[in-house]
């Protein structure tokens, strides 16, 4: 019977210890590359998913709604946003209603009715990849600046004379919020579900759902991204922009229980913003979910909002050309190529 004791466990040489951590440290990389690049596929080439829910979506024909399905052009980009422009007779206001990360317009038309049985013009549209286009490239709030720009030139288009607000949600409300801080055109903001930065939102999901420190696979994926789709995390930030929308008044919205955009992320938005501003968090609510969680506060708070920002404050004064001393603002184009993270559209 052979003997332990006598059994001689030799010690690894230098070789083999460099060999075995070297195979170790190859795993970990190939591991991290591989989920860094799941992150930058799964956010710039969506896949369409489809249900009975996706198919047969609401429209505004059952909210008894006069909506015109309209199109029109992105700034500095060759692609048409799709729309639904609801007009209402006498109207001094228009409210853009901006739907998130792979949202249609749909996904928003309760709102939506509520915004136009209250006196406003209304246009609602669909970022381009996100909605009926789902499937098309898309970035997280890089190029979508362009639909939005494009949206307020549509909407200054057709009511000229109206005073512009917006109403948008997660990715949604990020584009507003950097496109508002550079844009005169839009007098009032409410924004709900945004995230801070691009690197927070990839931060917060990667960690939540790897359970391990986010840092090593989003470096990666910012690297990836710029590579597949042009542009780095740090060119979408709301958080950087936000200060240069006051005077005009914004309402930040977030779900205390969001498990998509960091809950974090809504104090440090309302504490870069300028006055005035306000923050409301719903402790039980997840992500865009504010309004589900209490339908009649969430529409009684937006309605009372945009009628005391909007409809009732005297108009901001614009300087324009051979008026004193001013010159003439630039119009949404213009205005566009000043946006942090603009570019061509792919």
């Amino acid at each position: 019977m052979l003997e332990l004791s006598k059994i001689r466990v030799g010690k690894p040489s230098l070789k083999q210890l460099l060999v075995g951590g070297l195979g170790s440290v190859i795993g970990v990389a190939g591991f991290i590359v591989t989920v860094a690049v799941y992150v930058v596929e799964t956010l710039i080439r969506p896949k369409k998913i489809v249900s009975f829910a996706d198919l047969y979506k609401i429209s505004p024909f059952e909210l008894e709604l006069p909506a015109e399905a309209v199109t029109f052009p992105a700034s500095n980009s060759d692609h048409l946003v799709n729309g639904w422009y609801i007009p209402y007779p006498g109207a001094t206001t228009t409210i853009l209603v901006c739907p998130g990360y792979r949202s249609g317009m749909a996904d928003v038309l309760g709102m939506c009715a509520h915004l136009w049985k209250a006196g406003h013009n209304v246009l609602v549209f669909e970022y381009y990849g996100h909605g009926q286009e789902v499937g098309k490239p898309v970035t997280l709030g890089y190029r979508e600046i362009n639909d939005f720009m494009g949206a307020v030139a549509y909407a200054k288009e057709r009511a000229p004379h109206a005073r512009l607000g917006v109403i948008a949600y997660s990715m949604g409300a990020a584009v507003a919020i950097m496109c508002s801080a550079h844009c005169q055109d839009v007098e009032a903001i409410v924004a709900d579900s945004s995230f801070a930065t691009h690197w927070s939102v990839i931060d917060y999901n990667v960690h939540r759902v790897l359970h391990l420190p986010a840092a090593p696979f989003t470096w990666v994926a910012d690297y990836l991204l710029w590579w597949r789709a042009g542009y780095r995390f740090d060119q979408v930030a709301p958080l950087r922009d936000i200060g240069k929308i006051a005077p005009r008044p914004i309402l930040i919205i977030h779900g205390g229980k969001d498990s998509l955009v960091d809950p974090r992320d809504a104090p440090l938005l309302y504490e870069a913003a300028g006055e005035p501003k306000e923050l409301w968090i719903v402790p039980e609510a997840d992500h865009c979910g504010a309004y589900f969680a209490d339908r009649r506060a969430y529409v009684s708070r937006v309605l009372s909002f945009f009628e005391e920002h909007l409809k009732k404050a005297r108009p901001r004064l614009q300087l324009v050309e051979g008026e004193g001393t001013g010159t003439m603002l630039p119009g949404p184009a213009e205005r566009a190529e000043e946006i942090t993270g603009l570019s061509e559209a792919s």
